[in-house]
């Protein structure tokens, strides 16, 4: 009766796959798709972007900035206090409207950190009531400067800071990409392995069939004991609760490769096994690989900006510790009854002012000396940090070209030996029909056989696990022997 359920379970399954369909995909298409359509591709490109975007906001800053600011327009009717000759106070009416409007032009001095602007603006208040009237203020132009005095300047640290920022992004993009290749043949080769394992047990359950019934025949003639016979029988249920796990864990397997690949769910995948990784595999060097990897990896760019910003925190600390500041302001303007008035030169007056202001903590009871030493002492710990992160970063490109460099001759025999394994098994069946060996050793062989159809398989995934692994550490192909790169203008458009 299980046996009949088992079969029944198996067809039904088969005849739903059959009404899906049924894409034979290459393990470079489904690279290749992982790449473009996949989740966590869409994720790398975005995080890429929202970095482009911050360094172009950084670029801007380096740039003039052009304001307008205008009031349109403001309207007070409202009694004010005012304080008579004798002291006495009384109210009295304000009733006026006023437009403003102006233009700037600001600019940042990357050299000082200061900003130096240029402004143009006019003013019409108009006064309401019996003795109403109608004034004007035009200034043409003025000229202002603002610059810290021996003070933090934000913009020269952004100018250290941003580009290697930029650059670190544009490295881990690819990086990225790489691990996302390598997501897609760790799916490709699951789905692979569960095909393979869909296929020796739907085989084990053929040659189970077809032996139970020799052996019961035998047993009739007295040829095999009740012992092999029940031990066959075993076997043969086995086989039929195998092929049910496998059936269902080719399924599971198969959605997940079918999802980051962006299929639809009424989409069959049918993955075969890839030829070799290259005809000729590189013999890589620790050295080779780790020049490479510093000159190529973003963890390279990631120190350096670490380290940039721990300084950066350091030198704001002790610019913290005391304030000065310059600030000048040159201009002209012109007060008059009529806008062409005032704004006419011979109506113009001097407006400067020049404003210097100093603010030294004389007694903070060493609040300001604690902040400096907070913000060495956090430098000093991220240096540590980076200088362990760095020796395990050269271990790791150590090991995985120890195991890429190792993993050619796995394969080899990995391959030679499912060869034997399945010759061993076809050998063991013949022997066994002819009566020469046991049950026992019937089943080792067809378990030898087994694992070693699965080993290779899993063999032949990481040689080409290792080989993205080693392109993702050093954005470089070794076996193309070319730098691999995003097209990033394509990207952002």
């Amino acid at each position: 009766m299980k046996k009949i359920l088992s079969i029944i379970t198996f067809c039904w399954l088969s005849a739903s796959l059959a009404a899906q369909d049924t894409i034979t995909i290459s393990l470079n298409e489904a690279i290749s798709r992982s790449i473009s359509n996949s989740v966590d591709a869409v994720v790398a490109r975005n995080q890429f972007k929202s970095s482009y975007w911050g360094y172009r906001t950084y670029r801007a800053e380096l740039l003039p900035e052009v304001n307008i600011s205008t009031t349109l327009p403001y309207y007070s009717k409202s009694y004010n206090a005012f304080q008579n000759s004798d002291g006495t106070y009384t109210y009295v009416s304000n009733d006026y409207s006023r437009i403003d409007g102006g233009l700037s032009v600001t600019q940042n001095i990357p050299l000082t950190g200061g900003t130096i602007s240029v402004e143009s603006s006019f003013q019409r208040l108009q006064q309401y009531g019996s003795d109403g009237s109608t004034r004007y203020m035009g200034i043409p132009a003025s000229i202002t400067l603002e610059q810290p005095i021996l003070g933090f300047n934000r913009v020269k640290w952004l100018q250290r800071i941003e580009p290697v920022k930029y650059k670190e992004a544009k490295q881990k993009l690819v990086a990225n990409m790489e691990e996302v290749a390598n997501t897609g043949v760790t799916y490709y080769f699951d789905l692979l392995l569960g095909r393979i394992n869909m296929e020796i047990a739907q085989q084990n359950l053929k040659n189970s069939e077809k032996l139970y019934t020799i052996a019961e025949a035998k047993r009739k003639i007295g040829q095999i004991s009740e012992n092999d016979l029940l031990q066959l029988r075993v076997s043969l249920l086995n086989a039929e609760s195998y092929l049910t796990d496998a059936q269902s864990s080719l399924n599971l397997r198969m959605f997940r490769l079918r999802s980051y690949l962006g299929y639809g769910e009424d989409i069959v995948l049918k993955p075969y096994i890839p030829e070799s990784l290259s005809t000729e595999i590189p013999v890589l060097t620790y050295a080779d690989v780790l020049s490479m990897a510093r000159q190529n990896n973003s963890f390279t760019q990631n120190v350096q900006r670490r380290m940039l910003e721990a300084s950066r925190d350091v030198s704001q600390a002790k610019a913290d510790r005391w304030n000065a500041k310059l600030f000048v302001s040159f201009g002209m303007s012109g007060q008059e009854d009529t806008f062409n008035q005032a704004f006419n030169s011979n109506n113009w007056r001097n407006n400067q002012v020049v404003n210097i202001g100093v603010k030294i903590p004389i007694l903070d009871w060493g609040k300001g000396k604690g902040k400096v030493k907070i913000a060495e002492a956090n430098r000093e710990v991220e240096n540590s940090k980076i200088e362990k992160e760095q020796t395990d970063f050269n271990q790791d490109i150590f090991l995985r070209v120890q195991n890429f460099n190792n993993q050619s001759k796995q394969l080899e025999l990995a391959k030679a030996t499912d060869e034997i394994a399945q010759q061993r098994y076809n050998t063991s069946i013949e022997a066994f029909v002819l009566g020469k060996i046991d049950v026992l050793n019937l089943n080792d062989s067809q378990s030898s056989k087994d694992q070693a159809r699965r080993n290779y398989i899993e063999q032949m995934f990481l040689l080409w696990s290792y080989y993205y692994q080693i392109r993702s550490l050093t954005l470089y192909d070794f076996i193309n022997k070319k730098e691999l790169s995003v097209d990033y203008e394509n990207l952002l458009n």
